[in-house]
């Protein structure tokens, strides 16, 4: 805990740190790795179900997650102080992120109030954080207040679910993250003072991008291993791969690039709105990269017949996904309407794919496979003309 020098005291206030130079620390990476178990538990869930039910439950669940993570890493950017009450508290919301990723298998039926307890578990501490800096970060209060109310509106409500059943439950668990989903949209509406740290951000949901993209490896080796190694799955966990490896490629070398750029070089992220279409725009992109991890296993274990119009859905609606979030991203930076709708480019023949279920299995995923090659290629061509066009 101490610095360098020994000198650094244990218990320090809260301070905004957005000038600071600094970037994702190794306690927010463990808190990571818990969110990741959950993105796995509930991509689990959604392969052992693949219908438009199943598919609903697992998108529902996956933004229940993400809005977590989400709001932990917008306190994080601002006033991540290192200090014991600080650790503590993100230590407590990794545990109760563990709960959430022991329940998240069936959150929806027989493990709903375990859910229900671990996430209100990252409520209530974060919301014990918010005071603490409401009361040390004075030239912050408004938009600390923004979000100490809504974070604690949205606690109780989802408290009351505990006492409540059947759909109602997941209802109220919806009113709970929408009433918090408000706290960033006002704060840019009412002009935000404590504005995001554009280094630190960018890093974080890259890091969250790398992990939910390591679902997309894993069903690779799942895929593989399931099969005995038939000729046809490895060739389709080749195949595969090349869809992984083609969804990062374009994430960190295209989107996440520009958007980087946009937030360090423009006018204030939060107050223009960037920071918004940053943020919300990483939900249809992160939710696409793992159901395609789901997808990908249908396909490897499923190469030449036999798979379901979940499973193929769970592959071509997954890229779409992400595809129409690195849209959403790249959007506030990109200086002609070409280089705004790139990524959308390929909507429509992923879509065709998803549509033909005649088609045989290896052959759809081979087709996605070059169909986000050439996005990329796109992508890097837009890139490089946007540099080379003054202004």
């Amino acid at each position: 805990m101490a610095a360098d020098d020994g000198t650094r005291p244990l218990i320090r206030p809260p301070r905004l740190r957005t000038e600071d130079d600094r970037s994702a620390s190794r306690l927010e990476l463990f808190l990571d790795l818990a969110y990741v178990l959950v993105v796995a538990e509930v991509a689990g869930a959604f392969a052992d179900d693949l219908t438009w039910h199943g598919a609903a439950v697992f998108a529902f669940l996956f933004t229940i997650t993400w809005w977590s993570w989400v709001t932990g890493t917008l306190y994080a950017n601002r006033f991540d102080t290192d200090d014991v009450v600080y650790r503590l508290a993100k230590l407590g919301t990794t545990f109760g992120v563990a709960v959430m990723a022991a329940a998240a298998a069936d959150a929806t039926g027989a493990e709903t109030t375990a859910f229900t307890v671990g996430y209100l578990v990252t409520r209530v501490l974060l919301v014990a954080l918010y005071v603490r800096a409401w009361r040390h970060v004075h030239d912050a209060r408004a938009t600390v207040g923004v979000y100490l109310a809504a974070t604690a509106a949205g606690a109780l409500v989802w408290a009351s679910s505990l006492v409540a059943s059947g759909t109602t439950v997941l209802v109220l668990w919806a009113v709970g993250i929408l009433v918090e989903a408000v706290a960033p949209v006002v704060v840019t509406r009412l002009g935000d003072n404590a504005p995001l740290h554009v280094e630190h951000l960018p890093e974080r949901f890259g890091l969250l991008v790398i992990l939910v993209l390591g679902e997309s490896v894993a069903s690779v080796v799942t895929g593989m291993r399931d099969t005995a190694w038939d000729p046809a799955s490895v060739a389709a966990a080749l195949v595969g791969f090349v869809v992984a490896a083609a969804l990062w490629w374009s994430y960190f070398d295209i989107g996440e690039t520009v958007s980087r750029r946009h937030l360090a070089d423009g006018d204030d992220p939060h107050r223009t709105g960037a920071g918004d279409r940053y943020v919300y725009g990483h939900l249809p992109l992160t939710l696409g990269l793992a159901a395609v991890g789901v997808g990908i296993e249908q396909y490897v274990v499923h190469p030449v017949g036999e798979l379901t119009t979940g499973g193929r859905w769970a592959l071509c609606g997954g890229v779409v996904l992400f595809l129409a979030g690195t849209a959403v991203v790249v959007a506030g930076e990109a200086r002609s309407r070409s280089a705004r709708v790139w990524p959308l480019l390929a909507v429509p023949v992923v879509v065709l794919l998803g549509v033909l279920d005649e088609v045989v299995p290896a052959a759809t995923i081979t087709v996605v496979a070059l169909v986000l090659v050439v996005t990329i290629l796109v992508g890097l061509g837009e890139q490089r003309r946007q540099v080379a066009t003054p202004g």
